[in-house]
């Protein structure tokens, strides 16, 4: 049986005196009980709609002058009651009690479909609405509906002309005057407001109020439907459209929905190419403060901290120290969920939207939603055709970072580190170190699941996906999904057409390393792999495969329709035309130009 807590003798007594008073009168509409009468004529009142207690300040209407009394705190802000454990005041007692359930974690509202609790009955209300899908609150100027009044209240502002207050600086405008007055504190830089932990300085009190939270900690605001903390409301109310999939913000030019005013604005830029942010060393502009700030960057690039065991350099000692846990493997952020570890505390905040399906980061061209920010910068690319990376060598350009390394590979030549084995030479040590486990067949890390060994420990743990099939790295163009981020990179060579591998023989360019090694062989001459039947030497290994079925008479492709048996795929896919009566297309024996007059030679013993 559960008991019910109070913090003072006198709630315990009153609470004593609701059980045993005797209620006679009744509400013939709700059934609500009163134990005298005035109590009941004063109820009666909410049904008959009268409200003739109005406050001279802002023309509100109540019904009781209790009611108007309690209201008037709100322009005196007067907060009579405080909690006796955190010393938090508040105008109204029942905040007051709703508010002790913060420290006695009490939660009497259960929702009846999914069984989760609230501590309070308006929260069950509104997350009643995930399950009916009910949306209640209309915008009466285009009929749009929202789950909750705040939603609509953003969405009004949508529609709001009247801005009579202007700044006289920027002409910015703005329909109320306190707006206004905080708006000009941006022009003057003034900052009222000290935060007496750090000395931090706000131009607005709610700012500090919010920054305070940062040092202790507190996130009052909770989501009642997946338990994600806030320390801002307007975080807390941003956060819910994830689950309601409401946008209130709208492009009224071409019609792009947006949860957020601020990527309305940003949006609202690439119909006027208004670029408003531009470096003062060279003339660069901008569309948003974020990419100004990134690129400030490229001419202040300085890097005064060092890594003493790799000689690695950074710009931030706090992200040297982040640097050194890649050598101590020190991880210690975990996922509660699923048991990850990170080393870093915002690579697990990224990894909790794989379980909460969040997706901050929206494109303001198309609305496509991202998990992480660098996604969100890869993908704008795609709609700009913007190649920010270039090669100061040979002026090539890329859209991103990590092709434009692995180009930089192609020009430097230097590779000072030999095996003693083999001869196969490498330009980092660690390469060179990895590269003997091949020979001396050493494998440290092994599977615990399925027994398999690997002779690196990033290998196993890429391995590990295929048992948990977890793909975390997605594409922003075809959202395919990948295991491996370096497959992630490869992939994107095919919307991009990048192709960061050239043959310095012929200038004949590849997407990926292991297609310029084997067309390396043909300057060369050299052919691996050799039939062992008749010596026949090839380049590839595939081609060895095919060409072994000649000898073994293997056929491993049958037509399903005739039976008929054939050697290569792309002959069986040819065969289909037959029954198909498709126009036949060229020989697709051209993708293997190596075999292809080999299997012309060999036609008249071998059909095909």
């Amino acid at each position: 049986m559960n008991s019910k807590q109070f913090f003072d003798k006198s709630q315990v007594n009153q609470h004593n005196r609701n059980l045993i008073t005797e209620k006679l009168y009744s509400c013939g509409a709700y059934g609500k009980e009163y134990s005298a009468k005035d109590d009941l004529d004063t109820h009666n009142e909410i049904h008959t709609n009268n409200k003739s207690y109005f406050c001279d300040k802002c023309d509100k209407e109540f019904s009781q002058k209790g009611y108007l009394e309690i209201h008037y705190r709100i322009h005196e802000n007067a907060k009579p009651y405080s909690c006796d454990k955190c010393s938090k005041n508040f105008s109204t007692k029942s905040n007051l009690n709703l508010h002790y359930r913060v420290h006695t974690n009490e939660k009497p509202y259960s929702c009846v479909a999914c069984g989760k609790e609230f501590s309070q009955k308006s929260s069950l209300k509104t997350h009643y609405r995930v399950h009916t899908n009910e949306k209640p609150y209309s915008c009466d100027v285009c009929s749009r509906e929202f789950s909750q009044k705040s939603t609509l209240d953003m969405h009004y502002r949508t529609h709001a002309g009247n801005k009579s207050y202007s700044c006289d600086v920027c002409n910015k405008e703005f329909s109320h005057n306190s707006t206004l007055k905080h708006h000009y504190r941006k022009h003057t830089n003034e900052k009222p407001f000290l935060c007496d932990i750090c000395g931090k300085a706000f131009s607005q009190k709610g700012s500090l109020d919010a920054h305070h939270r940062i040092h202790t900690n507190e996130k009052p605001y909770r989501c009642n439907i997946c338990g994600k903390a806030f320390t801002l409301k307007g975080n807390l109310y941003t956060h819910y459209r994830i689950h309601t999939n409401e946008k209130p913000y709208s492009c009224d030019i071409c019609g792009n929905e947006f949860t957020q005013k601020g990527k309305l604005d940003r949006h609202y830029k690439i119909h006027t190419n208004e670029k408003s942010f531009s470096c003062d060393i060279c003339g660069k502009e901008f569309t948003q403060k974020g990419k100004l700030d990134r690129h400030y960057r490229i001419h202040t690039y300085k890097k005064s901290f060092s890594c003493d065991r790799c000689g690695k350099e950074f710009t931030q000692k706090g992200k040297l120290d982040r640097h050194y846990r890649i050598h101590t493997n020190e991880k210690p952020y975990s996922c509660v969920i699923c048991g990850k570890a990170f080393s870093q505390k915002c690579n697990l905040n990224t990894h909790y939207r794989i379980h909460t399906h969040e997706k901050p980061y929206s494109c303001d061209i198309c609305g496509k939603e991202f998990i992480q920010k660098s996604k969100l910068d890869g993908h704008s690319q795609t709609h700009t055709n913007e190649k920010p990376y270039s090669c100061d060598i040979c002026c090539k350009e890329f859209t991103q970072k990590f092709n434009l390394n692995i180009h930089y590979g192609t020009h430097i030549n230097e590779k000072q580190y030999s095996c003693d084995i083999c001869d196969k030479a490498f330009a980092h040590k660690t390469k060179l170190k990895m590269h003997y486990k091949t020979h001396t067949n050493e494998k440290l890390f092994s599977c615990d699941i399925c027994g398999k060994e690997f002779s690196h420990k990033g290998n196993l743990g890429m391995h590990y996906k295929i048992h948990t099939n977890e793909k975390m790295y997605s594409c922003d163009i075809c959202s395919k999904e990948f295991s491996r981020k370096g497959s992630l990179y490869k992939h994107h060579r095919t919307h991009t057409n990048e192709k960061p591998y050239s043959c310095d023989t012929c200038c004949k360019e590849f997407s990926q390393k292991f297609n310029l090694d084997r067309h390396n062989r043909i300057h060369a001459n050299y052919k691996p792999y050799s039939c062992d039947i008749c010596g026949n030497g090839f380049f590839q290994k595939g081609n060895l495969t095919l060409h072994s079925r000649i000898h073994t008479n293997e056929r491993p492709y049958s037509c399903d329709i005739c039976g008929k048996e054939f050697f290569l795929k792309s002959s069986l896919n040819k065969h289909y035309r037959i029954h198909t009566h498709e126009e036949p297309h060229s020989p697709d024996v051209q993708t293997f130009p190596c075999l292809q007059k080999m299997f012309i030679q060999k036609s008249f013993k071998y059909e095909l």
